[in-house]
């Protein structure tokens, strides 16, 4: 008898679905059969990846960013009913899934309907500090109320430091029954040739992704630098072409994202904590542009640039001069974390 284990990815982005990638795998390995739910890119990324697995769509949380940083909290705070409504229909799905078929668990990352009291389920984040500025503490609150209806909370992290996520991860205060996992990535180091001179690594919510895209094609089409763009868009076939110095993928996968990273010998990228992972275990020198107005990302971007590990700056400010001084910054630097994935799976057994 399969041991069916539902694995839910927030479609926000591309950051969720890709570190449960490690997680499907360990699953498989460890004789569970995983089921992915999912909606939008999300869900079409992990059906190149694992298209062999059943997939469920489940409701999507529609969220859009508002086009100046200024208006972030007012997008966020009008796209907070359809998020409500979203999660209201995802316990429906989910009810409907788990009833359909023998599951085991649940694993939900930053789904906050995706759960079931008769089901060990999991929440995914590296978010206990859900940072917002002057409101910081009514949105981690709010997001830790939800938490809590889990059965336990998988963090991405080192437990102790030095840490990736800071304060986001490790908040001075919390009674959640949580498990640092360590970092998260599905790739490996592996030290390449350079193909290419810089790397522009693209995804996230729309309008900003097509708002970064433009601005870096401007600045790079003046470039003598060798350049590959990875644009984010999942689209049904992987389409790639050449404009004068810069190859443009719509997207990648698996190996050819791994080996295109490590031929590249600086990534140009949003500060998104699973793109933050990712670089350190590859060992990368970064430039980091945060989505205006999202604070996780500022924080991530500006913290790692105070530790001078890799500089950054505002989407707007970005030029091809602020690339000169990365000499200065020491670079991402790899994580040596083993997960005893029998051990953390071993909690799905207590059906």
């Amino acid at each position: 008898m399969s041991k069916k284990v539902l694995v839910a990815p927030l479609n926000w982005g591309l950051g969720h679905a890709t570190r449960c990638i490690p997680i499907i795998n360990a699953l498989i390995d460890e004789g569970f059969e995983p089921v992915i739910a999912s909606d939008g890119a999300a869900l079409a990324l992990l059906k190149k990846e694992f298209p062999y697995l059943t997939k469920e769509e489940i409701p999507s949380y529609n969220i859009e960013y508002s086009k100046k940083a200024s208006n972030f909290k007012i997008k966020m705070l009008l796209n907070s009913p359809k998020i409500a409504h979203a999660i209201t229909a995802e316990k429906k799905a989910t009810k409907r899934i788990i009833e359909s078929d023998d599951f085991y668990g649940i694993i939900s990352d930053n789904r906050m309907g995706v759960r079931h009291k008769s089901l060990p389920s999991v929440f995914i984040t590296h978010q206990l500090t859900v940072l917002s500025g002057k409101t910081t503490s009514i949105s981690t609150k709010i997001h830790n109320k939800y938490i809590k209806k889990f059965d336990v909370c998988w963090v991405p992290d080192m437990a102790d430091d030095p840490s990736l996520s800071g304060e986001l991860g490790h908040p001075k205060h919390s009674n959640i029954p949580v498990t640092y996992l360590g970092p998260l990535s599905r790739f490996n180091y592996q030290n390449l040739p350079k193909k290419y001179d810089i790397m522009v690594l693209l995804s996230g919510p729309e309008p900003q992704r097509t708002m970064l895209e433009e601005k870096l094609f401007q600045e790079f089409e003046r470039s003598d630098k060798k350049i590959v763009f990875v644009r984010g868009i999942i689209e049904e076939d992987q389409k790639t072409y050449i404009k004068n110095n810069i190859t443009i993928h719509n997207y990648l996968t698996g190996l050819a994202l791994e080996n295109t990273i490590n031929s590249s010998n600086i990534i140009i990228s949003r500060s998104g904590y699973t793109t933050v992972m990712d670089l350190a275990k590859l060992k990368k020198k970064a430039f980091f542009i945060p989505t205006p107005g999202q604070f996780e990302q500022e924080y991530l971007a500006e913290r790692l640039t105070n530790n001078k590990l890799v500089p950054s700056c505002k989407q707007n400010e970005f030029t091809l001069k602020k690339l000169y001084d990365l000499n200065a910054y020491k670079g991402l630097s790899s994580f040596s974390t083993d997960i005893d994935y029998r051990e953390l799976f071993h909690f799905f057994q207590s059906k």
